[in-house]
């Protein structure tokens, strides 16, 4: 009894300081970003221009490359990882099967600078090829997927293993197809997982700094085509960050504080689409 109240008494804890964490950054972000967000007012982050120099705080053309990037990596790497994992679950031997869950899994443990790296040498000069500068949206997109991948395919793989076996028997025992039982019976139980780590892949493919920054061009502009530069937030911080002071330091801040705002109403979003398919 005793040892139960103590290892209660430690989850408990680990909760509290969790989620002591997440307030203490949300605080930090907001008290650093306050005093210029009283200063020229929410609007301004979302004008036309950043020149923080001149007084021009404008987040706008950021986050669209932000959103842009991020998204269309997750567009990317969502199909393709689930299909994968549904050929390890469903298609593959089972040899053939572990050999590529571990290959993937060593892909997952890549460091973010090495697909940036791979994108720099070899991705951006490729695209130069036919559609100049090279460094661009497409580019970054590209780098994105491939990083985010393995987890997703590793997610979606869970999720479906969690799909009892017995479900899948009794459903080929009716006279299924291999594709009715996974279209009708194997997606549907695992879709929350799967959706869940969609979910925990956008918000890595929306905070990825050093791999985007490498391959995007880091030109302040809305995009009009896949081929053209962009800066996200997330680079805009790590270039400026070291000599920012004063106010341009401060706008550094409110884009981290709209950063974790965008991550909050996705996964709110998120849960919400869960509810309301399980409903």
């Amino acid at each position: 009894m005793r040892t139960s109240r103590i290892f209660q008494l430690s989850l408990k804890t680990s909760a509290l300081l969790a989620a002591s964490v997440l307030f203490f950054i949300v605080f930090f972000l907001i008290y650093e970003s306050a005093p210029l967000l009283s200063k020229v007012g929410f609007s301004a982050f979302f004008e036309l221009n950043w020149h923080p120099l001149d007084g021009e705080y404008s987040l706008s053309a950021m986050l669209v490359g932000s959103l842009v990037v991020a998204f269309g990596a997750v567009i990317v790497a969502t199909p393709l990882g689930i299909m994968v994992a549904l050929f390890g679950q469903f298609y593959a031997p089972e040899k053939l099967a572990k050999a590529y869950l571990t290959m993937i899994e060593l892909l997952a443990g890549v460091p973010s600078v090495v697909y940036g790296f791979w994108g720099l040498t070899i991705l951006v000069p490729w695209i130069t090829l036919w559609a100049p500068p090279g460094a661009s949206v497409l580019a970054g997109i590209i780098v994105l997927a491939m990083m985010i991948l393995p987890l997703v395919v590793l997610t979606s793989d869970a999720a479906l293993s969690s799909v009892p076996r017995k479900y899948l028997t009794s459903a080929q025992a009716l006279g299924l197809s291999r594709w009715g039982i996974i279209y009708r019976l194997a997606l549907p139980i695992a879709m929350p997982g799967i959706i869940s780590g969609v979910i925990l892949q956008s918000g890595r493919a929306l905070g990825e700094t050093m791999a985007v920054l490498m391959v995007t061009g880091n030109v302040v502009q809305i995009p009009s085509s896949w081929f053209q530069p962009v800066r996200t937030l997330t680079a805009n911080i790590a270039l400026e960050m070291a000599y920012a002071v004063g106010d341009h330091r401060q706008a550094l801040f409110m884009s981290g504080t709209v950063l974790l705002l965008l991550t909050i109403i996705i996964v709110a979003l998120a849960h919400y689409a869960l509810k309301e398919r399980r409903a």
